[in-house]
This record gives C-alpha cells, sequence and structure tokens, in this order.
C-alpha cells in the first residue's frame, strides 16, 4: 500500500524510512544502497504498506507480507530481535519517523 492509499484508507499514517549500504555491499565495494519504508496508521500502531528496493528485497518481503496481512504493528515490529547482519533488520531497528 502507498503513503496515499493509507493516508486516504486510514486518515493520519506515520511513516519510517531508511537509506544504508548493506553490509555485503560494504564489503565487496560496491555502493549500491538499500532502501526500505515502513507505513503505519497512526491510530493503530498497525503496519499497514511496507516497501524495499534493493538486493534481497524479495526474499526480505515475502516475511514483511506475512507480518503486514496478519495485522502486526509497528510495537511488534519494534519488540523483535533482528538477525544480524542482514539487511532485513532494518525494518524492526527503524525508531525515528519520517518528518
Amino acid at each position: 500500500m502507498s503513503e496515499e492509499q493509507a493516508a486516504e484508507a486510514f486518515g493520519e499514517i506515520t511513516v519510517y524510512t531508511s537509506k544504508f549500504n548493506a553490509m555485503k555491499n560494504t564489503l565487496s565495494g560496491r555502493s549500491e544502497k538499500t532502501f526500505m519504508k515502513l507505513i503505519v496508521e497512526t491510530a493503530s500502531d498497525r503496519v499497514v504498506g511496507a516497501h524495499m528496493l534493493g538486493p534481497d528485497a524479495g526474499e526480505i518481503m515475502q516475511g514483511i507480507g506475512v507480518a503486514v496481512v496478519a495485522g502486526a504493528t509497528k510495537a511488534d515490529f519494534d519488540a523483535t530481535i533482528g538477525i544480524h547482519p542482514t539487511a532485513a533488520e532494518e525494518f524492526v531497528t527503524m525508531r525515528t519517523p519520517r518528518g
């Protein structure tokens, strides 16, 4: 779900984003960036959308999709211990909403 769709469907939303160079790219000297976004319905704290651009996005988004369909909240994401070192851990360490 896009930000626009979420705002239309739920009203107020909170958006968390992260842009970084994945560790495997850093170690190999590649400069390819990864971008991730979580869209949260502010009133319920429910994650209603997620986006990822970067290596392994398809593999990572499959699990995120299950969490979104299951009704996971931002608090659920925050309470999850990230698997390190992976790009996927970024989805559970985003703490500051986009301003």
